[in-house]
């Protein structure tokens, strides 16, 4: 059985990692499921954020099943807007691709009529699709995709086993906070940090980003940055340090929970307000400062709920021909 994955924590087919953390994390837990379903074997990666060679194309022709692993790489325009790197050429060339927790960017029209043709054109006809969220499933559905079905995020999928007893629901010594360079609102940030300071003895930041170390140093309120990767938020995940995470970096709350750190992502897009609706993660309004103030003092227990017959079948249907 060969595999073929179109990698988002892949910054280029060179190897080379990507520089946002959350597709490394996104990366993790696509690698953790299909190693799960396919075994140890290796499979052929091809970076989502580069375009792709007809060599690799016509390598990737050669795999039993070709998965498109997570983030957020449909849009309705994607002849403009492409986090997946490919032209509606090479989509006929990828033919069978099987989506893998994918999201769609942001709240937006139908998709146009290049998207249409580039998905109808990459995308399997016949295979089950897993997309993160039910607005992604009502875009594609939009264009004549009946094939799809919602099973979260793939980040998410530990919490179907996980003991939830273990958050805290009261304030620790110390925050993690998390920014986001690419939606910049500095008024809501340093009230953010201000507020997080003034209930917390120690204020600790990790960039996710690669630009949001420099973001968080220009609202000039000190914090202890940590460095860009993911061992340091590994090393400090496990460092003894008892810490609230709260921040608008999604992945890196996901993270967080996961680790058993009581985690609040606030809402700057989509995909943080379709998660919250459909799991219950805890969520807020960016500039909801009362219902942050009131989490940090005291949360609720916490219980994210999947949809794990969802998560079943796109497991299963591989251990069939029916999506070949």
């Amino acid at each position: 059985m060969r595999l073929c994955l179109f990698d988002p924590g892949l910054e280029d087919n060179e190897g080379s990692p990507s520089h946002n953390l959350g597709d490394l994390i996104i990366h993790a837990a696509v690698r953790r499921e299909l190693k799960r379903i396919f075994g140890d074997g290796e499979p052929l990666k091809i970076s989502t954020h580069a375009r792709v060679s007809w060599k690799a194309l016509k390598e990737a022709g050669t795999c039993d099943h070709l998965i498109v692993g997570g983030t957020n790489l449909l849009s309705s325009n994607m002849r403009h807007y492409k986090q997946w790197e490919i032209n509606v050429f090479q989509a006929w060339k990828i033919r069978r691709a099987v989506l893998f927790g994918v999201g769609w960017w942001q709240y937006q029209e139908n998709p146009d009529l290049y998207t249409r043709l580039v998905l109808r054109a990459a995308l399997s006809k016949t295979a089950l699709h897993s997309v993160r969220d039910d607005y992604t499933r009502q875009k594609l559905e939009s264009i004549g995709f009946t094939n799809v079905i919602n099973t979260g995020c793939p980040t998410m999928w530990p919490f179907a086993e996980f003991d939830f007893s273990k958050i805290p629901t009261t304030k620790a010594d110390a925050a993690l906070v998390m920014l986001s360079d690419y939606t910049k609102a500095p008024e809501l940030d340093v009230r953010l940090l201000e507020t997080v300071a003034g209930t917390h003895k120690k204020v600790y930041f990790w960039p996710q980003g690669r630009g949001d170390l420099d973001y968080v140093r220009s609202l000039s309120i000190p914090v202890i940055a940590l460095e860009h990767s993911m061992k340091s938020l590994e090393d400090f995940i496990h460092s003894g340090v008892a810490f609230d995470y709260v921040g608008t970096r999604l992945h890196g709350g996901i993270y967080c929970m996961l680790a058993g750190k009581r985690s609040l992502v606030l809402r700057i897009d989509n995909r943080a307000t379709e998660i919250s609706r459909e799991t219950g993660f805890p969520t807020v309004a960016r500039d909801d400062f009362e219902s942050i103030q009131r989490w940090i003092l005291k949360s609720e227990p916490v219980r994210v709920s999947l949809n794990t017959g969802a998560i079943d079948r796109w497991r299963m249907q591989f251990k069939t021909s029916s999506c070949l």
